[in-house]
This record gives structure tokens, C-alpha cells and sequence, in this order.
């Protein structure tokens, strides 16, 4: 064998009917079809549950607190009545764990249905896709008053539409603002110039730009381009995974007919090509090429086939929710070990998460020893060690506390026992302590320090440390 590489000549005239491919095209924009059906009623129900939900918690409140609120300045957290604080971030990161393990195991037993029904960018999108309908007419008036010349008539809609967006962009930004400045507060403060930060006027301007930019403009070109969760869910993607398919063995060979025609005795498929599955997608793509990654799950192509399918007297579920195991005959499986395995560890993060907000005590310890020396021989012949409690109230209220220590036989603490720590304050409560020498067994002795709430025994925090002596005393 050869070990030369083969050598082509290339033939320069016949090269000039070869075609080049752009690897970049302009975005074409997409007229959506207004569409409803099963899936759609689904989808309005959710779009319009978490935009109402999104906009309406930062509004209620539990003892004159937001029900969500992240109040930076402060480094506390109100969630759902619990306020949390930056001790407690390991939290966060088990939450965020949590998240993403559940979004993998949805995934791999349903696929993009988190894009299709719950995701922002789709929210958003679909609120703004709704209001365009309304305001600029069905899909076809669209199409022709964007190819009509500029009058009158097309000026009025066209600003109508930007204008109502825009208004939805402002409350989206000033909302989410809202969740980390009272709400209240930030509506009278904002619209009166009264003491906002420039800051505050930033993020909800940049929130507004942000929202009107990405629903309205840029729409499935965020889905395609922007978010990384498009390109990385094939890998969690098997033959079980249900997906919105196309059942080519079914619908080809496709072609139109009379409603009155046997397709059979015509050679052809179920499908007609009407082409109503390309009119409805949101990201413009023919589901009956196959799996895409640009396909969000939303289902709208099912309704628009289910739809034209029983115009034709055809069985519906063309295009439906399926895998592809089942499009080729094959036995299908919910329940497998991928599937087992993520909710495995997805149940045992959500117990563990819970268990620790159970067992959570609204009270912080720490203990450092005073290193400028190490102990001290009082007058009365006793061995004292000095320390620096940091006491840290997480709870709502300002609270009593006694102090206790125990390790040693005859140890006494000679500064106070009793102090009251405000609602989130970090107090430092310098502290001594003296053992008789005869109590002394070795020079490096264990001790815990306690402190319980005075109004609640089971409120209460400990922390170690070790009380020092001299050599062979």
C-alpha cells in the first residue's frame, strides 16, 4: 500500500457552479401562527400562572415582611417567611444542585418540556408573540402589512405593539428590582426621584432593555445562540426519551389530496405538506426532518397536525410526544437506569436539603481564642484563659441568651453569663475562664461553650475550644 496521499486535480471552470454556504445568515423573521389545542392550553395556564406569580409575590408580605425579598445591605434573605443568611449559602448551592439534577431527570424522561412550558425566555416570548397578535392582526396580516408600504394605518399598530412591550419590559425590570428593594418603597421612591440610588435606576433601565430586547427582538435567536442548555441536552437524550416526533413511517410519502381522496390508492402518507407545523413553531423548523436542536418541546406543531388531521377524518398523533423506540416499533421504558439514578440523587438531595432546614437553629457560635496570650495565673493561684465569643442572632426578633462551658471539673466563667443580641447582630462577648491547677491534667484540655435562648431551651449553639496551662505546674 501507498503511503503517498492521493493527489486531485481540480477543475477551475467546472468549480464555478459549486455553491458557497454562509456560515452566518441573517435572522429571517418568523411569523408564528396563532394556534390552539390541547398543549396550548397547557402552556397558557403555565405562562400565565408563573408571569402572575412572578409579578404578585414581591407583593405579599408575612408579619410585614416580603414574601421574597434579598436584602443585600442587610446580608439576609427572606424566603417564604425564613430568613436566611450568608452561613447558610451551602444552602443555596444544594438548592441550585437540586435544579439542575431535577432538570436532568426531566430531561431524560420527557425532554425540553422545562423550554416549552416553564422557561423565562419562553414565557416572556409568548406574552409578547400574544400581544402582537392582538394588536397587529393574525399571521397572514402580519406578513402583508410588513410588506406593505409605510402608511398611516401600519405606523399606528407598529408603535401600539412597541409601546405595550415596552410597558411590559418596564414592570418586568422594576418587578425583579422590587425583589431586592421593598417593593413599596421602590414604586414611591422611583416615580418621585425620593432617595432611589442611581443603582436601582440602572438595573431596572437595564432589566427593561434586557426583556424588551430578548422577547421581542431577539426571540428564538436566544434559544439557538444564547442558551448552553440547547447544545448539551443531546447527552442526556436516549431512544426512551420522549420527544415531539414526526411519524414518517405514517405521513410519507407526503403530498396533498381532497379531503374525499383514499390515500392509499394514491401512493401517498397521512401528511398533506400544508405546512402547518412550520407555521406554529416559534423557532421556525420543520419538525418532520427529525429531532432538532433548535426544537423547544413547546408541542405547537402537535395541535396544528391534531387539528388538519381531523379536518381529514385522519387518526390524530401524526406528530405527538413519543421516542425513538416506539417510532420503530420497538418497547419502550420509562422507568431505566439513567431515570433511576437521577431521581436517586435528585430524592436524596431534596431530604437532606430538608432535614437541614428542620433541624436549622436561628443562632451562631464561634469561639477564638486570645492568642496574645495563651493563659494566666490570677492572684488567687487559678490558671485563666481569655476568649472572643461571636454570637450571631439569625432569628427576627432580639433574643436573651446564657452562656455556659463545661469540659473541665471546677471550671467558672468570670466575665457575664447573660446577654441579649439584636436581630441579626453579630455580637462579641469577651470571655474568661478559670480552673483550678489541681483540675489540670494535661496542658491542652477540650472544652464547649453553649448558649441556649433564655425564651427557648432548644435554641441553642455550641462550639469547642481548648483551655490552656503551663508544663508540669
Amino acid at each position: 500500500m501507498s503511503n503517498k496521499i492521493p493527489v486531485k486535480n481540480i477543475d477551475t471552470k467546472a468549480s464555478k457552479d459549486v455553491k458557497t454556504v454562509d456560515l452566518y445568515a441573517s435572522r429571517e423573521k418568523i411569523y408564528v401562527k396563532e394556534i390552539f389545542g390541547f398543549f396550548q392550553r397547557i402552556r397558557s395556564v403555565s405562562l400565565w400562572l408563573l408571569m402572575g406569580m412572578y409579578f404578585a409575590l414581591c407583593w405579599i408580605s408575612i408579619n410585614g415582611e416580603q414574601l421574597i425579598y434579598f436584602d443585600l445591605p442587610a446580608r439576609k434573605f427572606h424566603l417564604f417567611g425564613v430568613t436566611f443568611w450568608p452561613q447558610d449559602f451551602v444552602l443555596l448551592s444544594w438548592l441550585l444542585i437540586i435544579c439542575a439534577f431535577g432538570l436532568f431527570f426531566i430531561t431524560t424522561l420527557f425532554g425540553r418540556v422545562w423550554c416549552g412550558y416553564t422557561c423565562p425566555q419562553t414565557v416572556w416570548t409568548f406574552i409578547f408573540m400574544w400581544v402582537e397578535e392582538k394588536v397587529e392582526g393574525s399571521r397572514n396580516q402580519r406578513i402583508k402589512m410588513d410588506k406593505a408600504e409605510t402608511n398611516r394605518s401600519k405606523v399606528f399598530k407598529k408603535a401600539t405593539k412597541h409601546i405595550i412591550w415596552l410597558l411590559i419590559s418596564f414592570a418586568t425590570g422594576l418587578t425583579f428590582v422590587g425583589y431586592f428593594y421593598p417593593i413599596r418603597e421602590l414604586i414611591f421612591d422611583f416615580f418621585t426621584l425620593n432617595s432611589v440610588s442611581d443603582w436601582a435606576y440602572f438595573w431596572v433601565l437595564f432589566f427593561t432593555v434586557a426583556t424588551y430586547a430578548n422577547a421581542g427582538w431577539l426571540r428564538e435567536q436566544v434559544c439557538l445562540y444564547m442558551c448552553p442548555y440547547a447544545r448539551f441536552q443531546s447527552v442526556m437524550f436516549d431512544k426512551d426519551t420522549m420527544i415531539v416526533s414526526y411519524n414518517p413511517a405514517r405521513g410519507e410519502p407526503r403530498g396533498s389530496r381532497k379531503k374525499s381522496a383514499d390515500p392509499a390508492k394514491a401512493g401517498l402518507g397521512d401528511c398533506i405538506d400544508c405546512d402547518m407545523c412550520v407555521q406554529v413553531c416559534p423557532t421556525g423548523i420543520d419538525i418532520r426532518d427529525g429531532l432538532q436542536y433548535e426544537c423547544i418541546g413547546c408541542a405547537l406543531c402537535i395541535d396544528a397536525c391534531d387539528q388538519i388531521m381531523d379536518k381529514m377524518n385522519y387518526p390524530s398523533g401524526l406528530i405527538s410526544y413519543s421516542n425513538e423506540n416506539s417510532l420503530e416499533g420497538k418497547k419502550s421504558h420509562l422507568v431505566r437506569p439513567k431515570s433511576i439514578g437521577y431521581g436517586l440523587v435528585l430524592s436524596i438531595m431534596i431530604g437532606a436539603v430538608i432535614y437541614t432546614l428542620a433541624a436549622r437553629v436561628p443562632l451562631g457560635l464561634d469561639v477564638i481564642k486570645d492568642r496574645g496570650a495563651l493563659y494566666q495565673l490570677t492572684g488567687m493561684g487559678k490558671i485563666e484563659n481569655s476568649y472572643t465569643l461571636k454570637v450571631m442572632n439569625m432569628a427576627e426578633e432580639e433574643r436573651a441568651f446564657t452562656l455556659s462551658v463545661n469540659g473541665m471539673e471546677g471550671m467558672t466563667i468570670t466575665t457575664t453569663t447573660e446577654f441579649s443580641v439584636e436581630s441579626g447582630e453579630v455580637y462579641s462577648l469577651p470571655t474568661s475562664i478559670e480552673v483550678n491547677p489541681k483540675s489540670m491534667i494535661e496542658t491542652n484540655n477540650d472544652i464547649q461553650f453553649i448558649i441556649k435562648a433564655v425564651d427557648d431551651n432548644t435554641i441553642t449553639a455550641e462550639s469547642d475550644s481548648r483551655f490552656l496551662g503551663p508544663l508540669n505546674y
